[in-house]
């Protein structure tokens, strides 16, 4: 069925509203979709972005609202994931002094499983506030933890935009102490609906309002997109630090901030409920946005539209056409690599075990964006100059 260029599920419990064809769903995330749209506590709809994959429990670019419960695995195991972007004054940037750059961000940005060997400084932290046990647990960790970008899709890109300028765009997480919060509060809700004797799915576990780790996980959570907001600003200081080192003259434009795994409280359909985005960007009307491709086609710098059959919100990236071990098996090294080349790309994919975040392993930007028209409105779009992946 179809509304509005959307088509719609409606065979389930509630509707589910796709920003794409039905059929260009993996059967994985269609039937995670379904799961959502029979909780009993899932509000109004299911809102699917054009860049969903499977994901574990929900799929990823996914909305889900709830009355009254907050799911731990909605939010995902990496809290407060997203990008961040800066504009630089530059406006051409040559082949060397990019990779000058990008030399020196290696040497003082970790990647991967990589930290700091020492402590970072303790003002990058956010201030704890209120009951953390967890945070608490994993505070001196997370110190040297701070400032590092993590591994998967995680991104530093150096860009050219539309606009004439140098772009710079982060991606990355709330790393381990995230993933512990996540995993810990996954846990608790496993077991507090065994206990009840609900029949919710493992993987979609909630946690009620009437239970004291309600409040406990929103703010270990809030915590922890503090965390990542805060990891992503040391990195882009040191990044802005290697462009210093190499073209002195440099200046830098505001700094924008967007998480795509979060759960907020919002009004929505004159109710409020709690919103979980799962690998998916809030969209209000004229609210500025990040949508990323790989690394060998463009990403967008968008304006909201605030379309409420989304619950304001849109994707947030191109989303995977193939899992990590289908594209290291099949994509070609030689093919992929000789691509990046022909654009002149200074790339991350070295050997087979890179391919996972090869352009092919991803959807078409295109396409993804020609499918959310109706959510946000282009503003500046990106090509890649330079790229390190986690």
């Amino acid at each position: 069925m179809h509304t509005n260029g959307k088509a719609i599920i409606t065979t389930e419990k509630l509707p589910i509203k796709l920003w794409l064809e039905a059929d260009q769903m993996e059967e994985g995330a269609l039937e995670q979709a379904r799961n959502l749209a029979n909780l009993p506590f899932a509000f109004k709809h299911i809102a699917i972005m054009p860049d969903t994959h499977e994901g574990y429990g929900m799929p990823i670019g996914a909305i889900l609202a709830t009355k009254g419960v907050i799911v731990p695995n909605a939010v995902g195991v990496d809290i407060g994931c997203g990008m961040c972007s800066l504009r630089t004054n530059l406006t051409d940037i040559s082949t060397e002094d990019l990779k000058t750059i990008m030399s020196i961000i290696r040497n003082t940005i970790p990647v991967g499983f990589n930290h700091h060997k020492t402590q970072q400084d303790e003002a990058w932290m956010p201030e704890r506030k209120g009951d953390l046990p967890i945070v608490n647990q994993e505070y001196e960790s997370a110190l040297y933890q701070i400032g590092t970008l993590g591994g998967g899709n995680h991104f530093i890109e150096i860009q050219k935009g539309s606009d004439g300028y140098i772009w710079i765009m982060i991606h990355s997480g709330s790393r381990n102490i995230g993933f512990t919060v996540a995993n810990h509060y996954n846990d608790v809700a496993k077991a507090l609906n065994k206990a009840a004797g609900e029949d919710i799915s493992n993987d979609l576990a909630y946690l009620p309002e009437s239970s004291e780790y309600f409040e406990l996980y929103k703010n270990e959570m809030d915590y922890c997109l503090e965390f990542a907001l805060a990891n992503r600003k040391l990195m882009m200081e040191r990044v802005k630090t290697a462009f210093r080192e190499i073209r002195p003259e440099v200046g830098f434009s505001e700094f924008i901030n967007k998480p795509h795994n979060f759960a907020a409280e919002e009004e929505h359909f004159g109710e409020t409920v709690l919103v979980h985005r799962k690998g998916a960007t809030r969209a209000r009307k004229g609210e500025w946005g990040m949508i990323p491709g790989s690394q060998g086609t463009g990403s967008f710098l968008v304006k909201g539209k605030g379309e409420a059959q989304s619950f304001e919100s849109c994707a947030h990236g191109a989303g995977r056409i193939m899992s990590r071990t289908q594209a290291r098996k099949k994509l070609d090294l030689e093919e992929e690599i000789q691509a990046l080349d022909d654009l002149g790309v200074l790339h991350a994919i070295r050997g087979r075990k890179d391919l996972d975040e090869a352009p092919g392993s991803y959807k078409d930007i295109d396409e993804v964006m020609n499918h959310q028209k109706d959510l946000v409105e282009v503003q500046i779009e990106l090509q890649p100059l330079a790229v390190i992946k986690g």
